[in-house]
């Protein structure tokens, strides 16, 4: 994959950010290996593989990349400065090569940031062998700290993300129709987001759900076949430019049962009631209120057993989590969902799901689909 930086990412701004954090929280080294936070700091994409990929990011040097020497050609033109250690396919070259990479940033006794949802054992066990003294602990709060904050040029990445996601729905719709199985939609669904211009890494996988897999907030498609009166359930989301959308819209196949159409109505409302609340100035734990009194009002608060959103960026979830009891302040640049849901276990279910970005006056709600049910078939 080539590298790109379509928006004229300041890449050396953004690891200066990262200097002043780990100045903040005491940390000597950020070791990285791929993922979105590398990505965020370099433009650098690499697969996880056997072969390990680690950047150490210094607070007053440039950083240092050890990879394999068929990753090296990603490395040309970068708009900064960067300290290569590339090695070769003998594996048991691999821990010289990881040793000179420590001995050069000087951190063999320190504190070593990292990030314990990524980090593999099979980094953790190189560094540690090559800086036996350090001292290795989570740097997962200040590295959401730094991306937490998305700039004008992410959430315009974002947008993009989000038009090629609808783009890709509304083309889909049509091959929807009873007799058609789950799995087949899906299929169809991520034909379409190709084609309207999603990266063809995959944002993540679609939830496509009817009738009373629909009451599964994390259901996988099937081979179900769609039937006339359930409701269908579909989340998806875009991958662009290395952000994601993350979208939901329920649909009624043909004449559905009066609670079904009754509880995709308060759902709607609930999902009206977060937006709304959502601001500058406002804890995340009040969104969560708003939408969730909404649904326990109408009797169906039993039923929405889940958050009302999840931050959301290079990754599907991230920091913000729109949740009970996270006191955490909004502020501008942070972008989330607002998802909330009503899941009648063994029947049917309903979710409806946006994308917004918190502004100095409110919120700039980046999807525009309907919200109200669709009939379908």
């Amino acid at each position: 994959m080539k590298n790109s930086n379509p928006v004229n990412v300041s890449y050396t701004a953004r690891q200066a950010r990262l200097a002043e954090v780990m100045s903040k929280s005491g940390f000597d080294c950020i070791a990285l290996n791929p993922g979105p936070s590398l990505m965020y700091l370099t433009g650098l994409n690499f697969h996880l593989m056997e072969r390990p990929v680690v950047a150490l990011f210094l607070p007053g040097g440039s950083p240092i990349l050890i990879l394999p020497r068929l990753e090296a050609p990603k490395l040309e033109a970068l708009p900064y400065a960067l300290r290569a250690f590339p090695y070769n396919e003998e594996p048991s070259e691999w821990p010289v090569v990881f040793q000179n990479a420590i001995q050069a940033a000087g951190i063999g006794k320190s504190k070593v940031g990292v990030e314990p949802t990524r980090l593999r054992f099979l980094e953790l066990k190189m560094l540690d062998h090559a800086a036996p003294g350090g001292s290795f602990i989570s740097a997962e709060q200040s590295l959401a700290a730094l991306r937490m904050y998305k700039d004008e040029s992410e959430v315009a990445i974002m947008q993009t993300a989000v038009d090629i996601a609808q783009r890709g729905l509304q083309a889909t719709l049509p091959a929807i129709k009873p007799g058609v199985s789950e799995r087949e939609i899906a299929a169809e669904l991520m034909l379409q987001l190709l084609r309207a211009g999603g990266d063809p890494e995959a944002a993540f996988s679609p939830i496509v759900s009817g009738g009373p897999n629909s009451a599964n907030p994390h259901a996988s498609p099937s081979e179900r076949l769609i039937q006339s009166g359930d409701l269908l359930v579909i989340d998806w989301g875009a991958s662009y430019h290395g952000y994601i959308s993350d979208l939901t819209r329920t649909f009624a196949i043909g004449q559905v049962e009066p609670e079904f159409t009754q509880i995709a109505r308060i759902v709607a409302e609930a999902n009206a009631a977060g937006r709304a609340a959502a601001g500058p100035g406002v804890a995340a734990s009040l969104v969560d209120k708003a939408a969730r009194d909404v649904i326990e009002r109408a009797g169906y608060g039993a039923y929405f057993f889940t958050r009302v959103g999840h931050g959301i960026g290079m990754e599907v979830h991230e920091e913000p989590y729109i949740r009970a009891g996270n006191p955490l302040i909004l502020q501008p640049g942070m972008a989330f969902t607002i998802e909330p849901g009503i899941y009648l276990t063994g029947r049917n279910g309903v979710r409806v799901e946006d994308n917004v970005v918190i502004t100095p006056t409110g919120i700039n709600c980046l999807s525009d689909l309907p919200r109200e049910l669709r009939v379908l078939g």
